[in-house]
């Protein structure tokens, strides 16, 4: 059973994706040929098949690394056989790229293969000048690093960051795929990067699982599957939003969905809801009733638990069957024409030109409530940030723990406010007038912080979350490796956050990293991430709760805080004085004809930075004051408790040696 199952699962994945990659090519006329320069039939047929070979390959990569981070003891033998599939599944990644890369390369361009001189140099062109022949080029060098690091690294810690790379490499793919560069390419980037990898992780770890049975025990078997399970039903979620997200893009109206594009949507929808299905009867019908772990420490696994083992195994098969459907259905989307025009725009306003998009509205009072541009990895950030925060407190509550309320609202009032500031008005204008991108970047880097640090989130995540007693790293332990790192506590200490949160202005803004920030989706991302980050450290250094390195004593903190804040004042002086325009081939050839000039608006961000970034600052300073004087009063009082437990010791014992230096000095005078 052991070893068929291990065969059948692979072999069904793997047949079911191949004949919905030729059904769905046949249904959207993916794989027929162009009138003008028809690359053959190996090609036309070839790149969907090797497309498909990349994402089920790049899916166990990753999600058998999910798996043995998360759900494996690192000393047992399952932990070793993980990495050596994910070592495997790389290697398969890197040759599939590869022959994509090349496919492509043949399919845009029409040439023929040849062992010519020619041949050869359009390829080093096509790689090293052409955008999507560099992202493929990308994606084919990380996914052999990769490879190389499965083998050669083995600890935990080490292979999260491997992890964390094998996930990179979905980026160029997500920046390449349909609607990239056409208009909402922010939203058609973060629709099918999100895709990309929850859906990879998704497939990837239940192919882990049947690839690991050997390894796992029956026992060890449901522990495992119960952790997948919970990431399992959040790829679900993830690649449901983010698949309506990408589908609605390229679809546009809901008549188009009898269009071959359209049905191919529906189809994988439908193996989609299948999957949904079959998680749904894993978690409430068939883990519970597995062999579990006290009944196996006691020796009385019954027959019913081993029968449904045996059943879990025979839905498991099932299941990738429809993975492989729904993964077909997917590469055989990605060669087929789409009902809205996936191009990126050649001529408009220069607004168009730059950004893919049209001016927005001009900017009025009431824009700030109806003007909305959603950022989907953020709002799923959002949202799945609240439901586990409200989830450990109601962990705690049910367990007759206490959680502040006020932390509670302190923390969803910071998410929701990021939420606001990476989906609202200043996420919609902000790539248009610089007033409104500082806007944002003072509510990142100062408000949300300011609100989301007294949640404490560490704390209760230590509190709520259970703690691993089978070697394996849970969450809880994941947070403790990383609250105690050593760049964690590098980075916290209140120096070096302060540093990093002030100097982070300057570079930024005197960099070209302002240009590219506006430029590249993912240099958007980054920025939003940075100073969210940074700021969050700079705030949690002066007024945190939760663990990490010993912060400083309260007179500096607020020296360190004025401080900042005089360097704060002084950066958005320097901008309201400046007489040249910050990324002046951007903001300054935008076309904007309503608002403020681009150099009159420069003026207003200066002043933004300034004197609305100095609010949060106050906040934080009164903060400080309040949390110093009850340190005081605390201690205070701990020293009149420890006073009355020992009737006054510390006082007689200081008058006793006050009484031993007077008789001392009176014996000298005696002397003399």
């Amino acid at each position: 059973m052991n070893r068929s199952l291990r065969i059948l699962g692979p072999s069904v994945l793997l047949a079911m994706a191949l004949l919905a990659v030729f059904a769905g090519l046949a249904i959207g006329g993916g794989a027929s040929a162009p009138a003008i320069g028809d690359p053959g039939t190996v090609v036309r047929f070839g790149l969907p098949i090797t497309k498909l070979l990349v994402n089920l390959s790049v899916g166990v990569t990753l999600g058998t690394l999910v798996i043995a981070l998360f759900a494996l003891d690192s000393t047992r033998p399952a932990y070793t056989r993980a990495l050596d599939i994910a070592a495997g599944a790389a290697g398969v990644y890197t040759v599939a790229s590869a022959a994509t890369a090349f496919y492509t390369f043949m399919s845009i361009t029409g040439t023929q293969f040849s062992f010519g001189n020619d041949f050869g140099q359009k390829l080093a062109v096509f790689f090293t000048d052409v955008e999507v022949g560099q992202a493929w080029l990308i994606t084919t060098l990380i996914a052999a690093s990769v490879t190389v690091l499965c083998f050669a690294v083995r600890n935990q810690t080490g292979l999260f960051f491997v992890g964390v790379l094998a996930l990179a490499s979905l980026i160029p793919m997500a920046e390449q795929g349909h609607a990239a560069g056409a208009a909402n390419h922010a939203q058609a980037v973060n629709g099918l990067g999100l895709h990309l990898v929850f859906a990879a992780v998704w497939v990837g770890g239940l192919l882990a699982l049947i690839l690991l049975k050997r390894e796992l025990g029956a026992v060890e078997l449901t522990q495992v599957l119960s952790r997948y399970s919970s990431v399992a039903l959040i790829c679900f979620i993830v690649v449901a939003v983010s698949g309506y997200v990408s589908a609605q893009l390229r679809i546009g109206a809901w008549s188009e969905l009898l269009t071959p594009y359209g049905l191919l949507v529906l189809l994988k929808i439908a193996a989609l809801v299948a999957l949904g299905l079959f998680g749904a009867m894993y978690r409430r019908w068939v883990i519970n009733r597995m062999p579990q772990p006290g009944a196996a420490a006691q020796g009385v696994v019954s027959k019913a638990a081993r029968s449904r083992t045996r059943l879990f195994w025979i839905l498991a098969a099932t299941e990738i069957g429809f993975m492989g459907l729904a993964s077909g259905f997917a590469a055989a989307l990605a060669r087929t024409a789409t009902p809205v025009p996936q191009e990126a725009p050649q001529e408009g306003t220069p607004a168009i030109l730059l950004t893919g998009d049209p001016l927005p509205p001009p900017v009025q009072p009431s824009s700030f409530v109806t003007g909305w541009d959603i950022d989907l990895i953020w709002l799923l950030v959002c949202g799945f940030g609240i439901f586990f925060y409200l989830a450990g407190v109601y962990r705690l509550h049910k367990r007759g723990d206490k959680w502040s309320v006020l932390r509670t609202i302190s923390w969803v009032a910071g998410l929701l406010l990021l939420f606001y500031f990476t989906s609202g008005a200043t996420n919609l204008y902000q790539r248009y007038m610089f007033s409104l991108h500082m806007l944002g970047h003072m509510g990142l880097t100062m408000a949300v912080p300011a609100l989301l640090v007294p949640g404490a989130p560490f704390t209760l995540a230590l509190r709520a979350l259970h703690k691993r007693t089978d070697g394996s790293r849970g969450p809880r332990e994941w947070v403790l490796t990383f609250v105690h790192a050593k760049i964690s506590t590098f980075l916290s200490h209140g120096v070096i956050a302060a540093i990093l949160f002030a100097g982070s202005l300057w570079v930024f803004y005197f960099s070209p990293l302002l240009r590219w920030a506006m430029e590249e989706h993912i240099g958007h991302e980054w920025m939003i991430a940075h100073f969210l980050i940074t700021g969050y450290l700079f705030v949690n250094a002066l007024i945190g709760v939760d663990p990490g390195p010993p912060r400083l004593g309260y007179p500096m903190r607020l020296l360190l805080l004025m401080a900042t804040m005089a360097m704060h004042a002084f950066f958005g002086i320097t901008i309201m004085m400046s007489t040249g325009l910050f990324a002046a081939d951007w903001f300054g050839a935008m076309g904007r004809t309503w608002g403020p000039t681009p150099l009159e608006d420069q003026y207003i961000g200066g002043g933004i930075a300034w004197s609305v970034g100095e609010i949060p600052t106050i906040v934080l300073a009164i903060i400080v004051a309040v949390q110093w004087a009850k340190s005081d009063t605390r201690e205070q009082n701990r020293n009149d408790r420890s006073e009355e437990r020992t009737d006054d010791a510390k006082l007689r014992a200081y008058n006793e040696q006050l009484a031993k230096l007077a008789a001392r000095d009176d014996a000298d005078k005696d002397k003399v």
